[in-house]
């Protein structure tokens, strides 16, 4: 129907240009910004998948620097008992040695010397290593009711290292080998007594096995945080690959449509231009 009053090709013609240019600037909009999803219009159900997914892998993120921090702490406790081991094996060596009749009251005295020396510095090592400021062993964040790791994105996933036990029956195992763990610069008798040493010999052997009983424990934690990171890293790589097909934009499919749009946004202007001259159409009727 030619008409005057309602030109039914222009108005499909701008409808049509319109939704172009609109398909246009979305296409250039993710182009621009990398993303697929701008705006919660864009695919409602998939920014909500992806924003579940971000979390999950942010929290995966810290989670993993939580498992560095907790194999530091760990690193930091075997390297004060590694030397605790050596101090405990040199004061065997010397019970030992003033165990035998062939070492004098002075060779005694001397070793007393050095023993209680040792002593001093396993009190002054056990009760001041610290961690990021913290008493690390006696008394400290793994001497008294161990220590809880943040391992996962969500409040369950937790790792708990506890040796306080452990560490208090070493306490009182040091306590028994050598006076000097707890009183320093006093002077002890461990080697001077008689039989002394050899009763000084077993003791040592007791600790010696109760921080190897820790180390152990100390290590296996380590280890598990390690796992545990690595099982971190994969996870995080694929979490963050799924958000990625949701949220990322891709580059050939999308310079495709924009090129689409592009030509449909020239023949819709055309057109529109066209469908002017269906108003001279009528005036042709009435010459």
């Amino acid at each position: 129907m030619l008409s005057l009053n309602t030109n039914a090709a222009a108005l499909s013609t701008q409808s049509a240009l319109a939704n172009s240019q609109k398909a246009l600037t979305t296409s250039m909009t993710r182009l621009g910004t990398g993303n697929r999803v701008n705006s919660a219009m864009d695919d409602a159900a998939g920014l909500q998948i992806a924003t579940r997914l971000n979390a999950q892998t942010r929290g995966m993120a810290v989670a993993q620097r939580n498992t560095q921090n907790g194999i530091s702490m760990m690193q930091t406790a075997e390297g004060a008992f590694s030397e605790v081991t050596d101090m405990l094996q040199r004061m065997k060596d010397l019970a030992t040695e003033a165990a035998n009749g062939t070492s004098s009251a002075d060779d005694k005295t001397a070793m007393q010397s050095e023993y209680d020396a040792l002593g001093q510095e396993l009190y002054n090592v056990m009760n001041n290593t610290t961690f990021g400021g913290a008493k690390l062993l006696a008394g400290g964040t793994l001497g008294a009711g161990g220590v809880t790791f943040q391992i996962g994105a969500s409040a369950s996933e937790t790792m708990a290292v506890n040796v306080s036990t452990d560490m208090t029956t070493l306490g009182t195992d040091l306590l028994a080998a050598t006076a000097n763990y707890a009183a320093a610069g006093s002077t002890g008798t461990e080697l001077t007594a008689a039989g002394g040493a050899n009763a000084a010999i077993t003791k040592l052997d007791t600790v010696l096995k109760d921080v190897g009983k820790v180390r152990s424990a100390l290590g296996a934690a380590s280890n598990r945080l390690d796992h545990v990171y690595n099982n971190l890293a994969n996870m995080s790589t694929n979490t963050t690959a799924a958000k990625g097909r949701i949220m990322d934009v891709d580059y050939a499919t999308e310079t495709s449509n924009m090129t689409a749009k592009q030509m449909l946004l020239q023949a819709g202007t055309s057109m529109l231009k066209q469908s002017g001259s269906m108003s001279q159409m009528v005036l042709s009727l009435m010459q």
